[in-house]
C-alpha cells in the first residue's frame, strides 16, 4: 500500500515544492503560482522578477535549481529553455 506523506503535512516553505510545472518566458504574464525555485534543463540565462519585485539576470548550468522566489520568467534576456517552476500548488 502506497502511503502518503503529503497527507497531513501543511505546504511550507522550508519543505518540498508539492509541483513542478513548465514555464513559458513572458515579458507580460505572471507564473501561475509564485515559484520556490527554478529548475533549468538546459544552459543560459535566465531574467526573471523576484518576490520582492526586483529583475535579476542569472547564467544557469544544465539541470540547474535556482533557489529563488520568482513571480515572473521574462522573454526577454531569457536564452536557457526547459525552464520549470517549483511550486506549492
Amino acid at each position: 500500500m502506497l502511503t502518503d506523506p503529503f497527507l497531513n503535512r501543511a505546504p511550507s516553505l522550508t519543505g518540498p515544492a508539492t509541483d513542478i510545472l513548465p514555464v513559458t518566458p513572458s515579458d507580460s504574464g505572471t507564473l501561475a503560482h509564485v515559484a520556490l525555485a527554478l529548475y533549468v534543463e538546459t544552459p543560459g540565462s535566465v531574467r526573471f522578477i523576484t518576490v520582492a519585485n526586483q529583475i535579476r539576470t542569472v547564467a544557469l548550468a544544465a539541470n540547474m535549481i535556482l533557489p529563488v522566489g520568482v513571480r515572473q520568467v521574462l522573454a526577454t534576456g531569457t536564452t536557457a529553455t526547459g525552464i520549470h517552476a517549483l511550486v506549492l500548488a
